[in-house]
């Protein structure tokens, strides 16, 4: 016999956005030992490393929530879950993207993105640095030709592959960001509300950050 428990207070439900807010952001500080033969893949094999354990540990919690008896059902306990489902499916969606960057790298450079053998493959003859699109001194000349020299590709190569890592990393932090700072705004909406009026009506302005922000972004797109 199932004993049906008390509605999470507005307190408790604002721990749990707290939560996932914390470890989303861990993400930005996720550290992951990179070869010199792949240094182009630093910027982001932290975020790689770490994301999809996040994304399961935040899985199995949204299970533990939606499990509960009684499953939410109050407007904080809907709101939370809506902030929390959000949240989860933008980070998801942005892994997703993410390795989807990582692999066109990997095929970029002549790695298999599948499990196995990770030596690189051929890539051709060592360009000039006179054909970069970007000014470097001499001492980045000097780095980018040892970098370079050390996973096997032409400097020009190197850069372009490089470029590609900076440019997903900018993305997954970004994102990340938004996602954890949305929380922190519903977590705070919470803690506000003394009495259990929220997302009354389906206000605009009672609907979680990240469902806004999502509106608002296939409103532009419209």
């Amino acid at each position: 016999m199932t004993t049906d428990r008390a509605p999470l207070s507005h307190t408790d439900l604002a721990g749990l956005l707290t939560e996932a807010a914390q470890s989303i952001s861990g993400i930005l500080t996720a550290e992951y030992p990179t070869a010199a033969g792949r240094s182009y893949l630093h910027p982001v094999l932290g975020a790689l490393s770490a994301g999809p354990h996040v994304v399961g540990e935040l899985t199995d919690r949204l299970e533990e929530f939606m499990a509960a008896e009684p499953r939410p059902a109050t407007p904080a306990g809907l709101f939370t879950l809506a902030s929390y489902a959000s949240a989860l499916g933008w980070l998801t969606e942005s892994f997703a993207e993410l390795t989807t960057a990582v692999d066109q790298i990997c095929t970029r450079v002549g790695i298999p993105t599948e499990p196995g053998d990770l030596a690189f493959a051929a890539t051709g003859d060592a360009e000039e640095e006179g054909g970069f699109d970007f000014a470097f001194s001499a001492l980045e000349l000097a780095a980018i030709r040892t970098a370079a020299e050390a996973a096997g590709l032409p400097p020009g190569d190197y850069v372009d592959v490089l470029s590609q890592s900076l440019l997903a990393a900018s993305r997954i932090t970004d994102a990340c960001m938004e996602i954890s700072s949305g929380l922190v705004e519903d977590t705070a909406y919470l803690l506000d509300e003394a009495a259990d009026r929220i997302w009354i009506g389906g206000e605009p302005g009672g609907l979680p950050t990240l469902v806004r922000s999502l509106l608002a972004g296939m409103a532009v797109a419209e």
